[in-house]
């Protein structure tokens, strides 16, 4: 990832304060495994005004980064924030169940991921047993609480 985070540390003092150009190089430093200083960029994007698609996907990485990073409780409330805005994004929430199993809430999130699975997977067989998957997922989530 050297080249690539070269590249786009390049870019951003050509073009500084870019939000844009900030969350690629946050999602650079995410991927070489520097996750405290993809934080910084993360961060800095957020404070520049990152939107649109791009704010979806670094509230993902950032919320995965702090996971990362051993901070479980604050990648949930990222999590948290980030499915209030976007409520139909299916990656907020798989990411958010790998938080809540590290964070010690393993029931939590595999309901969450039945959760999932009765709302997305359109199979006559899932429709079948709909209200036995979400009953499950709502008996899970009371374990952890």
């Amino acid at each position: 990832m050297s080249p690539t985070i070269e590249y786009f540390a390049a870019l951003l003092e050509a073009n500084p304060g870019n939000a844009a150009v900030l969350y690629e190089l946050a999602g650079a430093y995410d991927t070489a495994g520097q996750e405290g200083k993809a934080e910084k960029y993360y961060l800095e994007a957020f404070d520049a005004g990152l939107s649109g698609d791009r704010h979806r996907r670094a509230l993902l990485q950032y919320g995965s980064t702090l996971r990362n990073l051993g901070r479980f409780e604050e990648s949930l409330i990222v999590f948290a924030d980030a499915r209030q805005q976007y409520p139909e994004s299916d990656s907020l929430r798989v990411f958010e169940m790998m938080s809540l199993h590290a964070a010690g809430r393993p029931n939590t999130a595999l309901a969450e991921a039945l959760s999932l699975i009765a709302d997305r997977v359109d199979s006559a067989e899932i429709k079948r047993y709909e209200a036995a998957v979400r009953g499950n997922a709502e008996y899970l989530a009371s374990l952890d609480e």
